[in-house]
């Protein structure tokens, strides 16, 4: 039997005097020759961006690498991400220049590394991060604007928002974000059917009829309201965004598997549970990515002011980086340094979990660019110079990998600048203040 083979291709025939239909996954012949876009339509493959959080910094003489560029040494405490070397590229003396505006213990740094500008108060951030900005540009179109997740149990671990003190919350069970992505609401690409829900029908139809009210509204107000309802009504059109692509049939993937449903996990900050909560959850990641569910996310390991602690301690990490003393043959603190490993070791499941679904011609990782940081260098003395930074995957070719990258004293904001323009954000300058700038990582750009 000869096919027309397209990207809607089904296989269709008889079982019991039943019609029976079954969807065809992703195939290469769909591709181009570079296995790189849909050979119908010419789309690209998805690309993905997203962030993962640790608290707490490094011991920055046991961490940072010596030697820039490629094949770069790995110190004791970065030799777990040995594996996937040639694919995670580390940063260091890039600083945290705060212009006069207080070191707000286990906050400033965080914030700054989000949105480019030192923060003032205790709480919030002070301007838009960048994970929001990239969403508004590659996240619009799919059913979930972004997925925060937070591996220790606390909603408020946070570091993504639009600024103004408001942060987005996080997901902090396995078993509920299984519900979120692959319950209701739900429509797998593989599938040859497609009914679109009513109740999401509705639901647009109701955005769609108050926009000459939101018009006539927003000439009615002053300036600071109507900047208020431009935040508002930005929220509003991601929604309307979201609610059109679950009325849209969505493309057929090859790397979409639907996952069993995981199991319900004790949530705290336990280290033993912390650990697997976040490998359940970053395997759901990764098949929410896959199934084009979310072309963003931040993954937050654990807090600034880490709460992590062990099964049958009351000790948490925080205290250990204060109160345990160094020791003197080592010349480190071994108790606080073991929450670091294990916390090392969760990074490299992150990148494999990613690395492992097969794309195209490459992988998940390789059309993904996932940002690492810490909020403090050392975290005994809150230091926010020489901040740690990782990031792993190409974004779809646009960023080379596997290198160390010595920033020689500048600031954070080179890479948040260079993040978003490699994620197709229109922007020459980000930051306030010192932190404001124009430069970007030409090593990283390829």
């Amino acid at each position: 039997m000869a096919y027309d083979l397209n990207r809607r291709t089904a296989l269709r025939g008889m079982l019991g005097g039943a019609a029976v239909t079954v969807g065809v996954p992703l195939l290469d012949c769909f591709l181009d020759v570079n296995g790189k876009a849909m050979a119908a339509t010419g789309n690209a493959m998805p690309i993905r961006f997203g962030t993962w959080f640790w608290g707490l910094g490094v011991n920055p003489t046991r961490w940072f690498p010596t030697k820039a560029g490629r094949n770069y040494d790995l110190p004791p405490e970065l030799a777990p991400i040995a594996p996937l070397q040639n694919k995670i590229s580390v940063f260091g003396n890039f600083n945290v220049p705060l212009d006069g505006a207080p070191n707000l213990p286990h906050v400033s740094g965080g914030a700054a590394v989000r949105t480019g500008r030192a923060l003032t108060a205790e709480r919030g951030l002070p301007g838009e991060s960048f994970d929001v900005t990239i969403g508004d540009r590659i996240g619009s179109r799919s059913r979930f604007a972004s997925l925060d997740l937070s591996a220790t149990g606390d909603p408020r671990n946070s570091l993504s928002g639009r600024g103004g003190g408001n942060l987005n919350p996080s997901e902090i069970s396995a078993s509920n974000l299984y519900s979120r992505i692959f319950g209701t609401g739900f429509k797998d690409p593989n599938s040859a059917s497609f009914t679109p829900d009513p109740q999401v029908i509705a639901r647009r139809s109701v955005l769609s009829g108050v926009t000459e009210q939101r018009q006539s509204l927003e000439r009615a107000v002053g300036a600071a309201d109507k900047a208020k309802l431009d935040q508002y009504f930005t929220s509003l059109r991601q929604l309307e965004n979201q609610l059109d692509a679950e009325l849209t049939k969505p493309e057929p993937l090859q790397a979409c598997l639907v996952p069993r449903k995981v199991p319900g996990l004790p949530v705290n900050a336990e280290i033993e549970n912390v650990m697997m909560s976040h490998e359940l959850m970053t395997d759901l990641l990764v098949m929410a990515l896959a199934c084009d569910q979310t072309r963003v996310f931040n993954m937050m390991f654990n807090n600034g002011a880490s709460s992590l602690t062990r099964i049958g301690s009351t000790i948490t990490h925080h205290q250990l980086t204060h109160e345990e003393v160094l020791d003197p043959k080592l010349g480190y603190q071994p108790e606080a340094t073991y929450f670091l490993t294990k916390i090392m070791e969760a990074w490299l499941y992150f990148v494999t979990a990613l690395d492992k679904v097969k794309e195209g011609d490459g992988t998940l990782l390789d059309n993904t660019l996932v940002f690492a940081h810490s909020e403090t260098a050392f975290a005994k003395f809150h230091t926010i110079d020489c901040m740690p930074m990782m990031m792993a995957g190409t974004a779809g070719g646009k960023i080379k990998s596997g290198l160390y990258v010595d920033g020689a004293g500048s600031p954070v904001s080179r890479v948040g600048l260079t993040m978003m323009q490699a994620m197709g954000v229109p922007m020459d300058r980000w930051g306030a203040k010192s932190m404001e700038t124009n430069k970007t990582i030409g090593e990283i750009i390829a």
